[in-house]
Formats: structure tokens, sequence, C-alpha cells
């Protein structure tokens, strides 16, 4: 993967500015550590961090082509796992290719579609092209937001970056934090509603949009939307066709140039990308597949089963090492070490984010780092299947609010009255949930119960699987490694939307059609395994070592904390006078990951010099 930069002023010479340009790149070195690259003319300066993992020598960027008069730069992160099919269809239209890349395959598919190329690909992307003959910058996202892609208009100029620390680095976007913003953190955080920066007149491209900024200003387009339409297919043709997609994606997203390796929990999702990737291995001559799991000291002894996580995985991926080979490495974090990554993990997202569940994931990626370049996990499998308690228990699924983050009253008591009476945040809850409501693709004729689920849906993939997906691009890239997700193929994603939840479920199992699709593939008693999400620390000392971090914090009086949370209610918690174990976000984050989010919200608003407006 890698990270893109850039700054455009259509008028004024930018010439100059060239520091700048550098200091906003070099802020994405984990991003790209292998090469870096700028490309300067008047108007525009684009800048490249690389991570290689195709095509040494072919891909290096910033890449320009000549086509008759004209030229075009191209900055991108990501990978596009249909470049074969566009390079044969392109040279069908009379292209030609001086690389393997992906990146001239892109760059060319540009050339030939214009706005258009983005409907073409098939991948993971975020990625700008400036048309010097046009003076006009094109920005493209992948249709789930897999990639990010930030951007800020100042005047006459448009400032874009992979990350909101390369935006931060030009001096024409300080970072504000107004009561929107402030409503995004404390009352949506750690999602993110779509779109938004955080920061005053910040953005995000949305997925599935493209942009071009030129002498009209900024003209933004959706270029895809999942469809509704009743399920036609017969049960039998539905599992086979779920099969192919799935191993598809996965066959696809194992290309690469360099070490490959799989994300094992030992969870169905995980299993089955690790079963695909070490047979595809297997018949190409590659050796032993690498495999990497995580979990917490002591968890032996502190697991205890619930609702969220019925058992522990470690039975499990032993078994499924076995079953296929792999070579499997087991990473353990200590508490001490989860405490002092909080602060990792908020310098990779620039933002407050999911506490030691980002904190663990920024020390693992930092441990597969060492012997792969990229990986392959099994996120967004329960967003489009199913799998999230929120879909099978009736209160949560008819829950009038986002179903993963139901406990308000958890997150406001925390507040100061004047936070609270600024930010309003069950209004704000309201109105982020009934916009998101308002573009569902309902299909007429379901019941009630059928058309519920379809918005939550809607609401995972959105706004749930974008959180995941943030969490994991952030961790990953930290350390510069990639991390692909086969579930996210936005085919079986199309497909999978219009399927009816009886045939979701089943045999009446969660994820029930997934399973049947796999039988052949995994060991019945993987196939049958009952869902387990990603694992957390159950070790006590973690909210002891929060807790007290805290408390330093509140006993600080130049914590800018103190002017944005009620302290005296705080305390309490920090001091154990009370103990919610119900979680106040997803799955996994209760009351310690509360006491760690306030940890990140302290330093974040202290590292950035955030102004409150």
């Amino acid at each position: 993967m890698c990270g893109i930069a850039g700054w455009i002023n259509l008028k004024s010479d930018l010439t100059n500015q060239k520091e700048i340009l550098n200091s906003m790149i070099d802020r994405l070195t984990p991003r790209g550590p292998d090469a870096s690259g700028s490309w300067i003319s008047p108007n525009a300066l684009i800048a490249h961090k690389r991570l290689i993992v195709v095509d040494p020598e072919g891909g290096i960027q910033p890449m320009v082509r000549r086509q008759g008069e004209n030229t075009y730069v191209i900055t991108y992160n990501g990978e596009l796992y249909n470049t074969a099919d566009l390079r044969n269809e392109l040279e069908s239209r009379g292209h030609e290719f001086l690389t393997s890349s992906d990146t001239e395959v892109l760059l060319v598919s540009y050339i030939e579609w214009g706005a258009k190329c983005v409907e073409h690909l098939n991948g993971i992307y975020a990625f700008g092209i400036w048309d010097e003959g046009k003076k006009r910058l094109f920005l493209g996202r992948d249709r789930f937001g897999v990639k990010p892609l930030f951007y800020a208009q100042r005047g006459d100029s448009l400032i874009f970056g992979s990350e909101l620390k390369a935006l931060l680095a030009n001096p024409l976007v300080e970072p504000k934090l107004d009561a929107e913003g402030l409503a995004e953190i404390f009352a949506l955080g750690p999602a993110r509603t779509p779109g938004h920066g955080i920061f005053k007149d910040v953005y995000e491209l949305k997925p599935a949009h493209s942009m071009i900024f030129d002498i009209n200003g900024i003209q933004i387009r959706k270029y895809w939307s999942l469809e509704s339409y009743p399920h036609t297919d017969s049960e039998k043709a539905t599992i086979s066709k779920v099969r192919d997609f799935v191993l598809d994606a996965i066959t696809r997203q194992l290309v690469a140039d360099v070490p490959v390796c799989t994300f094992l929990s030992g969870g169905l999702d995980s299993s089955a990308i690790t079963a695909v990737a070490s047979k595809t291995f297997a018949s190409q001559g590659k050796g032993q597949l690498n495999t990497f799991s995580v979990d917490y000291v002591d968890n032996d002894i502190y697991f205890k089963p619930s609702m969220f996580q019925p058992n522990s995985d470690e039975p499990w991926i032993k078994k499924m090492s076995e079953s296929f080979n792999t070579c499997h490495h087991y990473v353990k974090f200590d508490t001490p070490q989860l405490v002092d990554a909080l602060i990792d993990a908020v310098k990779a997202r620039d933002l407050p984010g999911m506490a030691d569940i980002d904190s663990s994931l920024f020390l693992f990626c930092r441990e597969v780092k060492k012997f792969s370049v990229v990986a392959l996990s099994g996120e967004c499998a329960d967003e489009i299947f199913g799998g999230y308690p929120w879909f099978h228990n009736e209160k949560m699924l008819f829950a009038d609010t986002f179903p993963w983050s139901v406990s308000v009253h958890e997150r406001t008591k925390i507040l100061s009255p004047e936070i609270l009476n600024l930010i309003k945040p069950e209004e704000y809850i309201q109105r982020r949930y009934r916009e998101t409501l308002s573009e569902v693709p309902h299909l007429k004729g379901e019941n009630r119960i059928e058309a519920r689920r379809r918005e939550i849906f809607y609401l995972n993939i959105n706004w749930f699987m974008a959180t995941l997906l943030d969490r994991k691009d952030r961790m990953s890239m930290a350390s510069g490694l990639e991390v692909r997700v086969p579930f996210c193929d936005h085919r079986l994603v199309q497909y999978v939307w219009n399927i009816p939840w009886e045939l979701k479920m089943y045999n009446k199992r969660e994820k029930g059609l997934l399973r049947q699709a796999l039988k052949g593939i995994l060991p019945d008693d993987i196939i049958e395994r009952k869902k387990s999400p990603y694992p957390k620390t159950h070790n006590p000392s973690y909210k002891k070592a929060v807790s007290k971090w805290l408390l330093e914090i509140l006993n600080d009086s130049s914590s800018p904390l103190h002017q944005l949370i009620d302290v005296k209610v705080v305390r309490s918690m920090a001091e154990g006078n009370s103990d919610n174990t119900d979680p106040w976000f997803g799955q996994l984050m209760a009351q310690p990951q509360m006491l760690a989010y306030l940890i990140q919200v302290d330093f974040w608003l202290r590292d950035n010099h955030i102004s409150i407006v």
C-alpha cells in the first residue's frame, strides 16, 4: 500500500511550496516506507510514499503518462484485483503498457474512460489524477472505503491526503474542533459519520464516490450503490454462487510480488481465507503459508464466556493450522504493552479510536510485518451475512438507533452539562441515524421484519463496517503492512444483499449460508463453531492500569478534558465505584475501554494542539 498527498491551486503558483508538500508526504512514511516521489507544476503538487507490493521497478509514483499534447499524473494507494482483465480490455482499445503494475492500468483506465473509470475497478483504492491540460484533479475512492482519502478546501486551494496528519502538515489546515466535531467524538465515536473529517471544514471522500476539482470548484458523484431486487436463484444455485464469489475474491487477492500471510482466529471467516490460501500456495509451489493470531497474557485464566464471546480461539487455531499445514505464529501481549500502545494507536488513526482493540491490532500488525508485507483478513463477513447479535436479538434489531451503540446513557453521563447542551448527543445521533435510513434502497413487498433487517444491513455496511475498516487500515499501515479483505468484494456484497434472511440463516444458524457454501473446504467442526469476535484482554490488570492513568489526567488541571467531561462522574468510574460490563460500542468496548477512550481523547487534544471553536 501507499500514502498519497497533493495540493492544487488553479490561481496561484505553487512551485515554491515544495517544502510544505514534503512535510505532508513525510507524515505518511509508515504507509510507504520503500520509496518516495513528487511531481511539481505551477498549479499542482503531487506526492507519493510507496510500499512495494507489485512490480518494484515499474510501479514508481507519481506516475506520468503523456497522451498526445496532454500530461496525466497519478498518485495511488491501493490494489486492483482485476488488473489483468482491465489490461486486456484496454489493449483491445489500442493502448500499450510499459509495466506490469496496476498503477499504469489505473492511469490508462482514466485516460480511456475519464471519470467513469471507477465503475470498471475491482479493488481497494484511493487515488488522485491530475490532468495538466484541463487543469483538473480527479479523486476516486473504492466502494466500501477500505482505503482512506481526506480533503479540505481553503480559498482557492484543494488539499488532499491519505490521512488527516498529511492535511494538518499544511499550514492552511488548522486543527479546529467545533460542536459537530465534538459530537462526532463523544456521541458517535469511535464511529464517524461517512464523509466527516472531524476537524472543522475537513472531509473524507465517501466510499463509492469520485470528485472533480477544477475552475468550477468541487463536483462530487456517487458512482456505485447497492441495488435491491427480488432474489430469484434457487437455494442450490445461491449456495454455489456464494462459494464461487468467495473463492474468486480470495484467490484474486493472493496476488503479490512480496510475502503474503493470513490472520487466523479459527473462526469461520479467517479459516475460509486460510484454507483457500494454503491450497493455492501448495498448488503454486510457494511452500508453507504463514498464519498469525493474537491473544493476551493470562486470558486463559480470566476469560469468561458471554453472549458476545462464547469461547476462546486457541484450540480452533491449532485445528486449522494442523489441517492445512500452516506455519502458525501465536502473538501474545501483556497489559503494559496494550496500555502503552494506546498512544501509538491515536497517532496512527489521528483520532481517538477503539482503545485496546486498536492498540492490540497496532502491536499485532507490527509483529506480522516482520514476516510479511501483505495479509488477508476476514473482516466484513459479519456485516454482509448477518453475524452480529443485533441481527438476531429482536430488541436490538428494533432499537430505534444504531444497534451497536444503544447504551447512550453510558456515553452522555460522562459529559459536562455545558458540552451536553452544546452537542445535544441524543439529537445528533438520531439525526445521523435518520439520514442513513433515508438512503436505504428498500424493496417493495418486504414484510416489516425483513425490511428492518435490510435497514440494519445498510447501517452495518455504511457505519460499523466502515469503523472496522478504518481501524484495520490505520493500525496495519502504521507498520507498512497491507491488509486485504476478500469479503469486501463488491460483487459478493451486492449478491448477498438481496438474499432473503431465511436463506442467509441456512439451517437456522447465524451465517448459515456461508457455512453451507464452505462445506468441503473447511473441517465440519470449524464450520459449526459459534461466532466469536476479535479477542480482547480479560485481565483485570488492564482496567487497573487505565484507571490509574486516567486519574492522573484528572488530577492535572491543564488537561483539556476538564472543560468537556463531568470530572466527578468520571473520577468515580476510574476509582471503581461503578462497574458496567455492558458494551457501549460494538461487542467489546465496555467500561475499561471508556476509560481508555478518554485517555486517548486527552492525548489527541494535546498532541495536535486542537482548539475548540
